[in-house]
């Protein structure tokens, strides 16, 4: 039997408490950075199963399992639900008025959670050292760097490599993975520019800030279309204008709401000197009386899967499932903060995707074309990831992706 064969031999005796838990994440969800409950639950697992435990960055919990010589392997759940109303129906729907976990993070942590117990019990299948670590508010892109800004490195054994997995709405059983871009970086900005306020009825007495935010709106449709290399990536929404608040009153400024996505980062170097570049273009052009105000927030870096660590994982994931369960994955335009952990330790890693619909109703959609409008996504209040076989894969692709690095040589057999 294989050291992988070995440590999984136990999972069906597990998987009864493994979707116990899973219900009561989800029955409990708890909002970006205020995971309080979820990592107690965490914590007292950690430690009954054996792992030295520590709290890093408020609520983020990691748990580290010395077992010998060998590799360091550090695999990454985030904890954090959305301020969605679920809309489920499921009999272990959310307690929570306006918080749900529409993203499947409980599920994560539920997976991970399992991992990290097959692993301490599978001790005399490998050699080196496990880490599991529980990540907040990565909805807000700021739970990973809490962590690394409360001393994660050096709290933490460095480790040799990092994995974390996100349920997706894809067929359960399926895998996918591929090496480079697989989620884009993200910012978000908010410009405030300046006019002068008058009545409407006396515009010549105005600069009027409406005018100037619309001319910047179509303008930055630009960036891409004109500034942007055909076959580079590159999204610029505009979700919100605001301005004003009655009919007859020119107001003094106007508000806009910027969201970006690229998988480069030159080009989202180019695209955010584009907006600051046109959008004080524009002012100028319109004598704002003032230089316009921009601010960042909800950055999320590009998650950039190893090509060498990928392969490897992709391998064995192969190996334990099938190649026909493990696809490529298409580069996704959703966002992480992940990749901050191992960026921090300056080491390779790779982000895979976990299948959570219900196989015959993704064949059904697909097959009448309606899989858009049929299957909840990500952040819906319809998510809910089927738990069969869902959280047992989860469990697997842990274990599985630890193994294909964690050494046998000084494993007791």
């Amino acid at each position: 039997m294989s050291g992988c064969e070995a440590v999984l031999a136990g999972l069906e005796a597990e998987l009864g408490w493994i979707r116990d838990t899973y219900i009561d994440l989800h029955r409990h969800p708890e909002l970006s950075l205020e995971e309080h409950r979820t990592s107690k639950l965490v914590e007292g697992k950690l430690a009954a199963f054996g792992y030295n435990v520590t709290r890093i960055g408020g609520t983020g919990v990691v748990g580290i399992l010395a077992n010998g010589d060998g590799p360091t392997v550090l695999a990454r759940a985030d904890t954090d639900a959305l301020p969605v109303a679920e809309a489920t129906g499921l009999p272990y729907a959310s307690t929570v008025d306006g918080v749900m976990h529409a993203c499947g993070h409980d599920l994560h942590v539920a997976a991970l959670l399992g991992a990290a117990k097959l692993m301490a019990d599978g001790r005399r299948a490998w050699s080196g050292t496990y880490i599991a670590l529980f990540q907040p508010g990565e909805e807000i892109g700021a739970g990973a760097q809490a962590m690394v800004d409360d001393g994660l490195v050096a709290k933490v054994p460095p480790p040799d490599v990092a994995f974390a997995q996100h349920v997706m709405p894809i067929p359960a059983g399926r895998i996918a993975t591929t090496a480079g871009p697989v989620l884009s970086a993200a910012d978000s900005l908010k410009i405030t520019v300046y006019g002068k306020g008058a009545h409407g009825s006396m515009p010549h007495m105005s600069v009027d800030p409406v005018v100037l935010a619309s001319s910047i709106v179509l303008r930055l449709q630009s960036i891409v279309s004109r500034e942007t290399k055909p076959g580079d990536f590159a999204v610029v929404t505009v979700g919100a204008l605001n301005a004003g608040a009655t009919s007859n009153i020119i107001p003094d400024r106007a508000t806009l709401l910027l969201n970006v996505r690229t998988y480069d980062a030159q080009v989202r170097a180019s695209v955010l000197a584009a907006i600051e570049r046109i959008v004080k273009g524009e002012c100028y052009a319109a004598g704002s009386p003032q230089d316009p105000d921009f601010e960042y927030y909800d950055q999320f870096p590009l998650t950039s899967n190893d090509a060498a660590v990928t392969e490897k994982v992709r391998a064995a994931f192969s190996a334990r499932f099938g190649a026909d369960s493990v696809r490529h994955a298409t580069p996704q335009t959703a966002s992480e903060d992940f990749s901050r952990i191992p960026d921090a330790f300056g080491v390779p890693y790779t982000f895979w995707f976990l299948g959570g619909v219900d196989p015959e109703t993704y064949r059904a959609a697909a097959e009448r074309g309606t899989v858009a409008q049929d299957i909840a996504a990500n952040h819906s209040p319809l998510f809910a990831p089927v738990m069969d076989p869902a959280l047992s894969i989860g469990v697997q692709t842990h274990v599985v992706a630890a193994l294909s690095y964690l050494s046998t040589e000084g494993a007791t057999p």
